[in-house]
């Protein structure tokens, strides 16, 4: 009995060290320089997050998230538009085609906002999820609804925005549309994540189905005397939800994927030679990774740490930014080779970056 005790653990500790030892992406190894054919900016809008696929035209089709300068950058939360962009090479340059995506008004779900798109595809058709938001039942007037635009939430205006944040989907047979919504949200908060759903990320499971790493807020963030945190203090988690289809429905999953860190904008993928999944966030300062076998239980990357606020360029500067947020990897044929960033400078303009990697 002890024996066979002994090789079970020995069994077990071998697979361990097996699965540990297939961690080896070094992201941060494979930034290459950037130059302006890889930054995307737009004189009357911020442009914001992004992300990447290749079309059945040969070209790379960028869907961006954009906030008119006019208004202000922090109307990403009230008036923000998803727009289409198209290149010839994964990295750059892109070229605007067109504005996809915009709140749909009163009486629908994602009535003032769409927001951090990721665009998929699976099953022979594209799929764009999406943020948006509404007020419920409650009418603003266009005073209280202009105070909802400025960040923060000290006021309730701005409070009732943000709490109503979900995510949407819309689908379509052609990367050129139309694109067709669906009518509700297609998960709500639940387990590790509690009052709102945001910033999507989703991939395809090596076993069948589909994964999903979000994000809300984390549960019961409450002071003593019983009332909420600010937005600035809130703790946000990442959760893992699980599908048999694109569209849902969605599970989250009770295990949060990253609890204990103040952290958002994850984004995921399956690395097929490694076998792993791994995911990209943003912790207020850099870029972390996370990796997991199962897609449940996840753990630091060996080569943790991708990025930070200091892009090189190629001709020998620096990008310094006051924002860097919104990651995305783009793969292609198993292999990453693209890292989109959402960076905010030190003048307040905001713009889209592609960092192409080894």
């Amino acid at each position: 009995m002890n024996k066979l005790l002994i090789l079970v653990l020995v069994f077990a500790s071998c697979a361990t060290q097996t699965q540990k030892s297939t961690d080896d992406l070094n992201l941060a190894s494979k930034l290459q320089e950037v130059s302006e054919i890889n930054i995307l900016r737009d004189k009357n809008y911020h442009n914001w997050g992004s992300s990447i696929v290749k079309a059945e035209d040969g070209k790379y089709h960028m869907f961006y998230a954009q906030m008119s300068k006019e208004l202000g950058f922090s109307t990403w939360l009230t008036d923000g538009i998803v727009s289409h962009a198209v290149s010839d090479h994964p990295a750059g340059p892109y070229v605007f085609k067109e504005v996809v995506l915009k709140g749909r008004g009163k009486g629908y779900w994602d009535a003032h906002t769409a927001h951090n798109p990721r665009i998929k595809y699976f099953e022979g058709k594209y799929y764009l999820y999406y943020m948006s938001t509404n007020v419920g039942d409650k009418e603003l007037t266009v005073e209280e609804f202009a105070q909802a635009r400025k960040s923060g939430i000290s006021n309730k205006y701005r409070a009732l925005v943000r709490e109503n944040q979900r995510i949407g989907v819309a689908v379509s047979n052609s990367i050129n549309g139309p694109w067709e919504r669906l009518d509700v949200p297609i998960v709500l908060p639940s387990g590790p994540i509690a009052q709102i759903t945001c910033n999507p990320a989703l991939t395809e499971r090596p076993e069948g189905g589909y994964i999903m790493i979000l994000r809300g807020d984390k549960p019961n963030v409450k002071y003593a005397n019983g009332s909420s945190p600010t937005q600035s203090e809130l703790i946000r988690s990442q959760a893992i939800a699980l599908s048999e289809s694109p569209v849902g429905p969605w599970e989250i999953q009770p295990k949060a994927a990253v609890g204990n860190l103040n952290s958002e904008d994850p984004a995921i993928w399956y690395d097929q030679k490694r076998k792993r999944y791994y995911g990209i966030y943003h912790a207020f300062g850099y870029m972390g990774m996370i990796t997991s076998t199962d897609g449940i239980n996840w753990e630091k990357a060996k080569h943790y740490k991708v990025l930070d606020k200091a892009i090189k360029k190629s001709d020998g500067t620096e990008v310094s930014v006051h924002r860097l947020e919104r990651p995305y990897v783009y793969v292609e044929n198993g292999e990453a080779l693209v890292l989109t960033v959402a960076a905010l400078d030190m003048d307040g303009n905001a713009y889209s970056l592609c960092i192409p990697l080894k």
